[in-house]
C-alpha cells in the first residue's frame, strides 16, 4: 500500500437533478491536487441522510470491508461533514475521514505563498477546527484540574481548546484588518488615479493564470490541476495608451467552503471593486454550463450581477475544440472565443476591453 492512497466517495441523493459522474471525478481531481492517489472510487446514491454518519449502515459495511481488503486508512467523502458524523464514520470504518471542506482547507494551505494567503487560510482552517471541537473527540472530555488554591473541578478541556483558538483567530482578524486597510488605500489611490481594474474570475482550472501570464507578460504559476495559483496577483500592463490593472483570484469551486469565503473577503473585494470582469470559461471542459453557473452564483453571493453589464464571457481553450458547430452557437456580443495557451483570439479580447473601458 502507498501512504498517500486515498478512497474517494461521491454520496449523492437518488432524486438529485446533478451529474453525479462530474462531481465524482472533480472529487478524484481534487485528491490529485494535494498529491494523494486515488486507490479506488465510489458514487453512492442515498434515499435519505443519516444525521448520526451521512451515509447509511449498509453502506458503511461495504466500505469497512473494502478499507479492510485494501488496506487504505484515509478516505474522502465529497460532502461537508457535521463533527458527530465525521468522528462517527472515523469510529466505524476505523480509518481517517476527510470531507470537503476539510480537504478544500488542506489544498489551500500547500498553495499559499503570500503572507495574506498564508494569514487568509489558516484564519479558515481555525475556524473549521474550532466548529470540529464540539464532540469530536474523546480526549476533551476529560477535565483539568483546577487552578486556584481550593483546586475544584476546573474547565473542561474543550473549553480550554475553544478558547486558545478563539485568541488564535483574534489575533489573526487583526492582521488582516491591517492588510485590507492597506488595500483600502491603494484601492483609493487607483480610483484618484482613474487606472481601470480587470479583474479574472472562473472556476478552477479554466486557464485564467495562463490567461492572466498572457495580458500582463508574467509568469504565474499555471498547471493543468485545480487551484494552481491561490494567491491573487496584481499586474500592471499598458494597452493603446492606458495603463490598466489586471488581477488574477482564486478559482472558484462549487460549495466553497464559507469559511474560505470569509477570510479571502479582501481578494475577493478586488473583484466587487473592478471596472470590468472577465469570466474565464474552459469550453473543452464536457460541464463547462456547470462550472458558470457556479460562478455565477459566487458572484451573486459577493455582491455582483450582471445588471451593470461589467461581466465578458471569455471562452477559452477553443484549441481543443474539434466542433465549429458548437464554437459558432457560443459567438455573440458579449462573448470572446481565446486559447490563452496558443494565443488565439487574444486581440479580440484586449480590443473588447478596450471598448468596454472607454464606454
Amino acid at each position: 500500500m502507498n501512504d498517500n492512497d486515498i478512497f474517494v466517495i461521491h454520496p449523492f441523493l437518488k432524486f438529485s437533478k446533478y451529474k453525479q459522474k462530474y462531481y465524482l471525478e472533480e472529487a478524484k481531481s481534487l485528491v490529485k491536487a494535494i498529491d494523494l492517489r486515488c486507490r479506488k472510487s465510489f458514487s453512492i446514491g442515498l434515499e435519505k441522510i443519516s444525521p448520526k454518519t451521512f451515509i447509511n449502515k449498509g453502506n458503511i459495511l461495504y466500505f469497512k470491508k473494502q478499507i479492510k481488503e485494501s488496506s487504505v486508512d484515509v478516505v474522502f467523502l465529497n460532502v461537508n461533514l457535521t463533527p458527530i458524523q465525521q468522528r462517527n464514520l472515523e469510529n466505524e470504518l476505523n480509518a481517517k475521514v476527510i470531507d470537503r471542506t476539510g480537504l478544500i482547507l488542506e489544498i489551500f494551505g500547500s498553495r499559499a505563498n503570500s503572507n495574506e494567503g498564508k494569514l487568509s487560510v489558516e484564519l479558515a482552517s481555525l475556524q473549521f477546527q474550532k466548529s470540529r471541537l464540539v464532540r469530536s473527540w474523546t480526549h476533551l472530555e476529560r477535565q483539568r484540574g483546577g487552578a486556584g488554591f481550593m483546586g475544584g473541578p476546573g474547565e473542561k478541556q474543550i473549553e480550554s481548546d475553544k478558547r486558545q483558538l478563539t485568541e488564535k483567530i483574534n489575533r489573526l482578524k487583526k492582521k488582516i484588518r491591517k492588510i485590507i486597510s492597506i488595500r483600502d488605500i491603494q484601492r483609493y489611490r487607483r480610483k484618484k488615479n482613474k487606472v481601470p481594474v480587470i479583474a479574472l474570475v472562473g472556476y478552477t482550472n479554466s486557464g485564467k493564470s495562463t490567461l492572466f501570464n498572457k495580458l500582463t507578460k508574467s509568469n504565474v504559476l499555471s498547471k493543468d490541476m485545480l487551484f494552481a495559483s491561490l494567491d491573487s496577483t496584481i499586474r500592471k500592463s499598458f494597452f493603446k495608451n492606458i495603463n490598466l490593472l489586471f488581477v488574477d483570484t482564486v478559482g472558484f469551486i462549487s460549495d466553497l467552503p464559507t469559511t474560505l469565503v470569509d477570510s479571502f473577503k479582501s481578494t475577493l473585494d478586488e473583484i466587487i471593486y473592478s471596472d470590468l470582469i472577465l469570466h474565464i470559461r474552459d469550453v473543452s471542459n464536457d460541464y463547462y454550463l456547470e462550472q458558470k453557473k457556479e460562478v455565477l452564483k459566487i458572484l451573486q453571493e459577493i455582491g455582483i450581477d450582471n445588471h451593470e453589464g461589467k461581466i465578458i464571457d471569455v471562452i477559452n481553450k477553443v484549441d481543443l475544440i474539434d466542433n465549429t458547430n458548437k464554437l459558432h452557437n457560443l459567438v455573440d456580443e458579449k462573448t470572446i472565443l481565446i486559447s490563452a495557451l496558443e494565443g488565439i483570439g487574444i486581440d479580440n479580447l484586449k480590443n473588447k476591453i478596450y471598448q468596454k473601458i472607454l464606454t
